[in-house]
């Protein structure tokens, strides 16, 4: 019963945070954990962490990171008409499918 995890958005697309402290903000997404549901999104949900001096860090000291906050918060930008939006699936000529704007209609996946 091994079930894959997909989101609705990747590494590298710009999102627009829905609910809690950072609603309203637009980022780009640093990283995406699929077998959580969550994503990392530069410049929102940052958290403080007290760091121990280390031989990496000999200063230590509270360090300010972003925190990994659930996918169905962020809500995709597209690159095309800049608006916030819903994505569906199309098939290409070539049989692969790509994520589509529903706004709009262009494609979301173009570099593959």
């Amino acid at each position: 019963m091994s079930e894959t995890n997909k989101l609705h958005v990747k590494k590298g697309d710009t999102v627009l945070i829905l609910s809690g402290k950072d609603k309203g903000k637009k980022g780009k997404i640093i990283e995406a954990l699929p077998k959580k549901g969550k994503v990392v999104v530069e410049g929102v949900n940052k958290v403080k962490r007290h760091a121990k001096p280390t031989q990496k860090s000999p200063q230590g000291g509270i360090l300010v990171k972003e925190a990994p906050l659930n996918s169905a918060k962020a809500m995709l930008v597209c690159p095309a008409c800049d608006k916030p939006t819903r994505i569906k699936k199309s098939v290409l000529s070539s049989g692969k499918t790509a994520r589509t704007c529903k706004q709009c209609g262009e494609i979301i996946d173009k570099d593959k």
